[in-house]
């Protein structure tokens, strides 16, 4: 299946400490590209995989669930940690849930994760409502494309594949059940005003996950990567890296 121009995954090899990026629900690659770039400009190794269904089409898309993202990211981990002292997993939207789930999963072999906007609940009507509408509808309006600044755009799907956003609930009960788990360093930036993930997600992650810090972007809406904020979020990035990083960066 062909690719969308641009929805290419991105790797950096570097030094020992790796970074894995996920990437949000029917989105691509290109939504992180610029963070995934700037912290391999700083010397760190950058793992920026493209997940199954993503890049294509919506119809594609439909015949991937929520397993199948999460076996992407997880081989994109097991690559890292196998040449990388330290690991850190980062994810925007659905791919903050991503993240979160593989440290509830992996535990201290994660030195520290980063989200922004991480969806974690069921708040959009829609999204609720497909695993009923599955039966009936293929696809939805889709949920891309949510930035406040001028000329930015996201390649991400015009449609929301209903059968594929079905599988969401399963995966969003595991990561909350499972918060507690956490344990490790978590830093998390939330758009005041996001059109596509509600407070709800960050409410929780901040009743459950007593160390996570939460900081506030005043000035982008979901897609926070691509957006006004975005500078704020790489430096902060780095700088939550060289804190808890086990060794220095190569271009301290």
């Amino acid at each position: 299946m062909p690719l969308m121009p641009g929805a290419e995954p991105y790797h950096h090899d570097a030094g020992e400490i790796g970074v894995l990026l996920c990437h949000g629900f029917t989105s691509t690659p290109q939504s992180l590209r610029p963070w995934g770039e700037f912290l391999a400009g700083h010397g760190l190794s950058v793992s920026l995989p493209r997940q199954p269904g993503h890049g294509t089409t919506w119809q594609e898309m439909n015949r991937t669930r929520w397993e199948d993202w999460y076996a992407e990211v997880e081989k994109a981990f097991a690559n890292l940690q196998g040449r990388c002292r330290d690991v850190f997993v980062a994810g925007l939207s659905l791919g903050g849930c991503l993240a979160l789930r593989l440290a509830e999963v992996h535990g201290a072999a994660i030195s520290g994760v980063l989200v922004v906007n991480p969806s974690i609940v069921s708040d959009v009507p829609l999204l609720r409502l497909a695993p009923l509408l599955k039966w009936f509808v293929p696809s939805v309006p889709g949920v891309g494309n949510d930035i406040k600044k001028p000329g930015a755009g996201e390649l991400a799907y015009a449609r929301t594949p209903v059968k594929a956003a079905a599988s969401l609930p399963a995966l969003w009960s595991m990561v909350r059940a499972d918060l507690a788990k956490l344990t490790q360093p978590l830093l998390v930036f939330h758009s005041a005003e996001d059109h596509v993930v509600k407070p709800a997600s960050v409410a929780i992650i901040r009743e459950k996950v007593p160390q996570a810090t939460i900081e506030e972007l005043t000035d982008s809406y979901h897609v926070a990567t691509l957006d006004n904020d975005a500078d704020r979020i790489f430096a902060g990035s780095l700088d939550f890296i060289r804190t808890h990083a086990s060794v220095p960066l190569q271009r301290d």
